[in-house]
């Protein structure tokens, strides 16, 4: 396990440094990801299906990102179509629980949008593009939960998924240190950067590093036996916080911490007094490299990223709008939702709308509002159906202890980055699965009667 630990983060270092060097690499890549994982998920036995679907379609979120900002994919939204194949192959092996209908219900609330944007628009090529772009999120969620509505698994196995998660994300960091060899001639302001987000969206790059920050950050506690690791994982959390802070994408860095303590709360709540003195200590390490990695990343932006955090300018006068103009966005949805109140304007229509009123092609970054303007009163009901059910789970299903940080990032992601990613809707998913722990075995003394 520590040679496989190891192994893997080189490995994926090579990888990243192939992203950048070799042209046509990426591509070659992602085909072989996919005949890999297909080739894994066909052949493996049935009691570890569950477990190879996981990892696989972890392993395509975790790595969407890097695929589109070196347009390996065969088209922009591959990796979430990725995921649903895998969700889809899963549902056909291990079939579904019969409580997972509410999600069920969620995808068919889709449908009437779909009919009203046809009807008020024209199914027109754009307008195809943008409901596919605008619900290839949420259908990816809703068939991820789905199929992970209390499967179970065994909790070495959802760390393992989790850890898929992390790994490519170290060939993102990779490539990013190669695409910005110089830092200090990128920061000039206090904006998102793209630069330091190799040439891509700083909010998409910033929210898979703070996917990235999570998984090694758990790994620096999981792995208190084994010292190499624990270095090597407090190390990786320090890199990918240094590149993910000098994004100057606030969200994802946010979010990140808040799933951090959250974990960290029932994992030291439901530890031993012995392990709560280790997770202590652990946790003043993480607090001191947090420390330096901040430190670090002001001076060489030199004193702006403080700004950003404070919402300065680059002169240190405060902005006006905290929210970088998403709150007008936000308004607008509200007064589509006001105008059709009952089934919303339509799947798409909304970014439509904002190109005839203003010229420019704005995607919003709040699902809540996208949702509630453009499916109506159903999609309040959608919004329903998706806090409530992992809510009620929970009642009689504690063992996740990842529940509430899992839920943390899907909420917080698609209030700042809406669904543009996989990530959400996947990680959404993973909060409902089933934990299985291992009971040690019972050693009894065998009684010998004496004749």
């Amino acid at each position: 396990m520590r040679f496989n630990y190891l192994t893997a983060i080189a490995l994926h270092i090579v990888i990243g440094l192939l992203f950048y060097y070799v042209g046509f690499f990426p591509r070659i890549y992602f085909f072989g990801v996919i005949g890999y994982f297909l080739f894994q998920i066909f052949n493996t036995s049935p009691r570890e299906k569950t477990f190879t679907i996981l990892t696989a379609c972890a392993y395509i979120v975790g790595i969407e990102v890097l695929f589109r900002m070196t347009k390996a994919g065969l088209f922009y939204e591959s990796s979430k179509y990725l995921v649903i194949l895998f969700m889809l192959i899963g549902m056909v092996f291990k079939g579904l629980s019969n409580r997972s209908f509410p999600f069920l219900i969620y995808l068919f609330l889709f449908i009437p949008s779909i009919v009203i944007a046809s009807t008020n628009v024209g199914l027109d090529t754009d307008l195809r593009k943008n409901i596919a772009f605008v619900l290839s999120g949420p259908v990816c969620l809703g068939i991820s939960a789905l199929f992970c509505y209390d499967k179970s698994i065994k909790v070495n196995q959802l760390n393992n998924v989790v850890f898929y998660l992390g790994l490519p994300i170290i060939s993102l960091t990779t490539y990013l240190f190669l695409y910005t060899v110089r830092l200090e001639d990128i920061f000039r302001g206090t904006e998102s950067n793209f630069a330091a987000s190799g040439g891509f969206g700083p909010n998409q790059v910033a929210t898979v590093l703070g996917i990235g920050m999570f998984v090694f950050c758990i790994n620096f506690f999981l792995k208190s036996k084994f010292f190499i690791e624990r270095i090597v994982s407090v190390l990786i959390f320090a890199v990918i916080s240094y590149r993910g802070i000098i994004t100057f994408s606030r969200g994802g860095i946010i979010t990140a911490i808040l799933m951090i303590f959250a974990f960290l709360a029932v994992f030291y709540f439901k530890s031993s007094n012995r392990n709560r003195r280790v997770i202590s200590i652990s946790l003043v390490i993480l607090i001191i490299a947090s420390s330096v990695t901040w430190v670090i990343s002001s001076n060489q932006t030199g004193g702006l990223i403080d700004k950003r955090y404070s919402n300065q300018d680059a002169r240190g006068r405060e902005k006006e709008d905290i929210s970088t103009g998403r709150v007008d966005i936000f308004l607008g949805e509200l007064e589509g939702f006001v105008d059709n109140p009952l089934l919303g304007v339509g799947a798409g229509v909304m970014k439509e709308r904002r190109l005839r009123e203003t010229g420019v092609t704005v995607a919003t970054h709040n699902e809540i509002s996208r949702v509630v303007s453009e499916h109506g009163l159903l999609g309040i009901i959608m919004l329903i159906i998706l806090i409530v059910i992992p809510l009620i789970y929970r009642v009689n299903n504690k063992k996740n202890y990842f529940f509430y940080a899992f839920l943390i990032f899907w909420f917080a992601t698609i209030n700042h980055s809406a669904m543009r990613i996989a990530a959400p809707g996947f990680i959404y998913a993973l909060a409902l699965l089933n934990i299985k722990y291992e009971k040690r075995p019972i050693h009894r003394k065998r009684i010998i009667s004496k004749g």
